[in-house]
């Protein structure tokens, strides 16, 4: 793994390394083949010099990048699509970019990521999807819906990859990729400027390398300071829900995922597993197609009128999930959703954090779940459910986190020798400081095992 921030920041400050030198390794691996897919647009000359004073700013004039559902002042928001490529210009920066460019990062380029982020396997038919760098053996998917973030990070272009989360869409590849992604509670950071998938699930939020990371990538752009008082293990009270979460878990993510435990009730920590049966509920709320069928087809409806047929098919026919919803059935919904989240509250009140394997599965092969190509029927049918299949189990875990207004942040488990799994530690809302501070005790029980 590369440097993370944080140390790469310390270098700088110490006289060992310069702004300037960290941004230009970073234009190199952006520049690589293992990187190169990761980007839709790479800036390159003046558009990436690090701002005068960087060294002094929180970010101190390193590069992020960003993903491409998000404004940049003179350039379209085409959020991965064909149907918004020629859109005008944006005005000014989303307030995300914005307060990461005042904080000191330097944009490196636009991100590759599912088309309007309707996917959590990161596939997009308009574009060669970025192979996972974290595995050797065949090219696997990086995840979605930030896709480029994550692959942008894990290959050394960037420290910080901006994306979204609706349903899992930074923690799923975060999981797939080896990286940590953190989904803080959607209030805390501004939505605007973002292209929407969903205005009640969606949060602005980054993948990075380190907990570390992810808590100073969080500072900045929600412009909060996050407690770094960590309590004792052994007064942590850690829930593990069984209903559904730890269904179909594959040898390598379970094997993980138990090692984390034992690893946590080791150092004192109760871990204890809780049945959690209002999960059970969640599938029937979403029936319809949930949140962001209805509110994606409301954004897109005129669009798709003129000019559907240059969707992603898959993403298309999600979104037209929405178009049968009736008004009377998204009310119902929102009052459900409420009821649902009480009952989540009062059955998680007593833990101080959740623990899921973020995802079941480690990243799939891409040739798996490539589009259809209209040459074989039977074959791309077989492919479009194996697509679906894999789609709905990434975002199953990390979902639920969305749904509940929650917080939630994935980190690395696996050990060397083993394709990435992720550990997610989770609460419901404004629980995130706490949240960071077990992650970050889980990654320093983990570090010794992984190599670091």
């Amino acid at each position: 793994m590369t440097t993370d921030l944080i140390d790469t920041l310390e270098a700088i400050r110490a006289g060992r390394l310069t702004s300037p030198q960290a941004l230009s390794a970073a234009l190199d691996a952006a520049r690589s083949p293992a990187c190169h897919d990761a980007f839709l647009q790479r800036f390159e000359g003046s558009a990436v010099q690090p701002p005068e004073g960087a060294a002094d700013l929180p970010l101190g004039g390193l590069p992020v990048s960003v993903k491409d559902l998000f404004d940049i002042a003179g350039q379209p928001t085409p959020a991965g699509s064909q149907v918004l490529r020629d859109a005008p210009p944006a005005a000014q920066d989303a307030p995300a970019v914005a307060r990461l460019k005042a904080a000191g990062g330097v944009v490196v380029g636009r991100t590759h990521m599912t088309e309007f982020a309707f996917s959590g396997v990161g596939t997009n038919p308009h574009f060669r999807v970025p192979a996972n760098p974290a595995a050797t053996d065949v090219p696997r998917i990086p995840g979605g819906s930030s896709s480029g973030a994550a692959v942008s990070v894990a290959c050394g272009a960037a420290f910080v990859g901006l994306g979204s989360d609706t349903g899992g869409s930074i923690r799923i590849p975060a999981a797939l990729c080896g990286l940590v992604g953190f989904k803080n509670t959607a209030r805390l950071t501004p939505t605007e400027g973002a292209l929407p998938l969903s205005t009640t699930l969606d949060t602005v939020c980054a993948i990075t390398r380190s907990v570390r990371d992810a808590v100073l990538a969080h500072e900045v752009l929600s412009g909060r300071t996050v407690s770094r008082e960590a309590r004792p293990l052994p007064s942590l009270r850690l829930g593990v829900p069984s209903t559904q979460l730890l269904d179909d878990l594959d040898e390598t993510v379970a094997r993980a995922f138990e090692r984390c435990l034992r690893l946590l009730r080791e150092g004192g920590a109760r871990v204890e597993e809780v049945p959690l049966e209002a999960l059970q509920g969640l599938s029937g709320l979403q029936a319809s197609g949930g949140f962001a069928a209805a509110e994606s087809y409301a954004w897109h409806r005129e669009l798709l009128a003129t000019q559907g047929e240059r969707y992603d098919p898959r993403v298309r026919l999600r979104i037209e999930r929405g178009a049968g919803m009736k008004a009377w059935e998204y009310l119902d919904l929102v009052k459900a959703r409420r009821a649902w989240i009480a009952d989540m509250e009062r059955a998680t009140g007593g833990f101080d954090a959740l623990l899921s394997p973020t995802v079941p599965m480690v990243a799939p092969p891409i040739a798996s779940l490539a589009p259809a190509d209209g040459r074989d029927p039977a074959a791309d049918a077989q492919r479009d459910q194996a697509f679906f299949r894999t789609n709905a189990l990434l975002l199953r875990n990390p979902s639920v986190v969305n749904m509940l207004d929650g917080c939630a942040i994935s980190l690395p488990c696996h050990v060397p020798g083993e394709l990435p799994a992720g550990i997610m530690v989770w609460h419901g809302a404004l629980r995130d400081d706490t949240v960071l501070q077990i992650a970050s005790q889980l990654e320093a029980l983990l570090a010794p095992l992984r190599g670091h």
